[in-house]
């Protein structure tokens, strides 16, 4: 399982994805789930993939065109004019990775949805906005608007309240961080199958490479610090709640 999110800010775009595979309970691997490319001054790109590893691997490698030698490798997503065209191709790519994947393997009757996969791009090309997508294994995709401002990929029901209740589009890249932290906590605590580390990156608007990426590993003082300080505030809140009570209270 995965969970990856993508949020609009006035400032720019911020990204976190976790990085656990598995395939059971004993079988747990840790995949980077975020990419990026960049040219300075020109355009930076970013995509978190979620869903089955072979075809999502398989995409970024078409994109990075590895079939090539390293002198001929050529990605396409830096010279396409618009951040809609690139999620165009990259939407034509996964829908072909997946097709070809179901065909080997006996057909999508046969297959089911186990190729599946679905991307969040995220970026700015000089002179345009910055842009938020989510793309679907069909190849069709959606564009985020500050009406619908972030993303989800993956496990997104345990996360989702928080981004909800919690998002502001004039907030800092600070506090988006960690609101993001706080839905990743939420669903970790939830989920065994979503895990740490975690990749964060910030997209600052007019600047064409990262404002800030790290990842979060299990020991982060921070994280840890924020996971515990929410407990500790939702007992707080459910503690101080109007008490209920079986017996009505009469005249």
């Amino acid at each position: 399982m995965t969970y990856c999110v993508g949020i609009m800010l006035d400032k720019g775009l911020v990204l976190m994805s976790d990085t656990r595979t598995n395939s059971g309970v004993d079988n747990i691997s840790v995949f980077r789930k975020m990419f990026h490319w960049s040219i300075p001054g020109n355009r930076i790109i970013s995509v978190m993939t979620a869903g089955n590893l072979a075809t999502t691997q398989a995409v970024i490698s078409k994109l990075e065109e590895r079939s090539k030698t390293p002198g001929e490798r050529n990605n396409s997503l830096l010279e396409l004019p618009t951040m809609f065209q690139v999620a165009v191709e990259i939407g034509k790519l996964l829908r072909e990775t997946v097709q070809e994947s179901e065909q080997v393997n006996g057909g999508p009757q046969a297959s089911g949805s186990r190729f599946a996969a679905s991307v969040i791009l995220a970026g700015q090309i000089e002179g345009m906005e910055p842009r938020l997508f989510m793309i679907y294994p069909e190849g069709n995709f959606i564009e985020a608007s500050f009406d619908t401002p972030f993303f989800q990929i993956g496990e997104t029901k345990y996360g989702r309240p928080i981004l909800i209740r919690g998002y502001d589009r004039t907030m800092n890249f600070e506090d988006a961080v960690k609101l993001l932290m706080v839905s990743f906590d939420s669903t970790l605590k939830a989920n065994l199958s979503v895990g740490l580390p975690l990749d964060m990156m910030v997209i600052e608007r007019g600047r064409f490479e990262p404002a800030h990426e790290r990842r979060i590993e299990h020991d982060d003082p921070y994280f840890t610090a924020i996971s515990s300080s929410w407990s500790d505030a939702l007992r707080s809140a459910f503690n101080s709640l109007p008490d209920y009570s079986f017996y009505q209270k009469t005249e």
